[in-house]
């Protein structure tokens, strides 16, 4: 945050992650320095998890990813929204929008992140869009949902992509002390810890995020940091002062 704000005002902050472990994984340590400056954090899980296992069944494993979900959103005290589309196949459509508007005015963000709308998986990259293209209409009050249209349209923030690959940060958030924050939060994902060494050949996923973290940190000239983009059509929120830089 700005100077001014980091002392007198708080936001409210909103971030979605398409499967549970997504927001820890990529930006738990800017979760943490909000959650630490008493400001109200938000983790939005847009799917339910229910493909992450080879051996349990979908409502088994869903039921175990929203627990995990909920243990690591307290670790900070931060709110959890469990939207709950099925894992691997949400699309942006007429509903989902209306949904997504609904969830942004249920939280009533100053600040939203959001998937880049070019990662390696479709629910990252296809939820990332839908959020860009309903932020806007968060707004607009002849768009009704169950809860009522912001005063204000929200900033809007990407953050990295898996490996960082298709992604290049303009700021940096210096996450080093809260670096252990992260690491307790991701370590709430024990079945996807299990489910990524499976699929992917004993990938270790506390380490995979320690070297993303670690090289983003190489880049901003600190030990760990996460990497942001703004969003780049108009209305722009390219005002990095609300971001919580030390």
């Amino acid at each position: 945050m700005g100077e001014s704000m980091a002392r007198e005002d708080k936001a409210r902050v909103l971030a979605f992650g398409a499967h549970p472990d997504d927001l820890e994984f990529q930006i738990g340590g800017t979760l943490a320095k909000y959650a630490e400056r008493g400001h109200h954090v938000t983790m939005a899980v847009v799917t339910n998890g229910e493909v992450g296992s080879s051996t349990l069944a979908p409502e088994e494993i869903a039921a175990i990813r929203h627990r995990e979900a909920r243990a690591a959103s307290a670790t900070i005290g931060a709110d959890l929204i469990w939207i709950g589309y099925p894992d691997e196949f949400f699309f942006h459509d007429d509903g989902s929008r209306r949904r997504l508007i609904d969830v942004m005015r249920r939280a009533r963000p100053d600040v939203v992140f959001a998937h880049w709308p070019d990662d390696y998986h479709p629910d990252h990259s296809l939820s990332g869009q839908a959020i860009r293209d309903a932020r806007i209409m968060t707004a607009v009050p002849n768009i009704v949902t169950p809860h009522p249209p912001l005063a204000r349209i929200p900033k809007l923030f990407f953050y990295d992509t898996l490996a960082g690959i298709n992604f290049v940060p303009e700021v940096y958030v210096d996450v080093t002390a809260t670096f252990e924050t992260k690491r307790k939060m991701l370590s709430c994902h024990a079945s996807q810890d299990a489910w990524i060494r499976d699929i992917y050949e004993g990938t270790d996923l506390a380490a995979f995020m320690e070297v993303q973290t670690r090289f983003r940190g190489m880049q901003a000239g600190t030990r760990y940091a996460e990497g942001f983009r703004s969003l780049e059509t108009w209305p722009r929120s390219a005002n990095f002062d609300v971001l919580p830089f030390d």
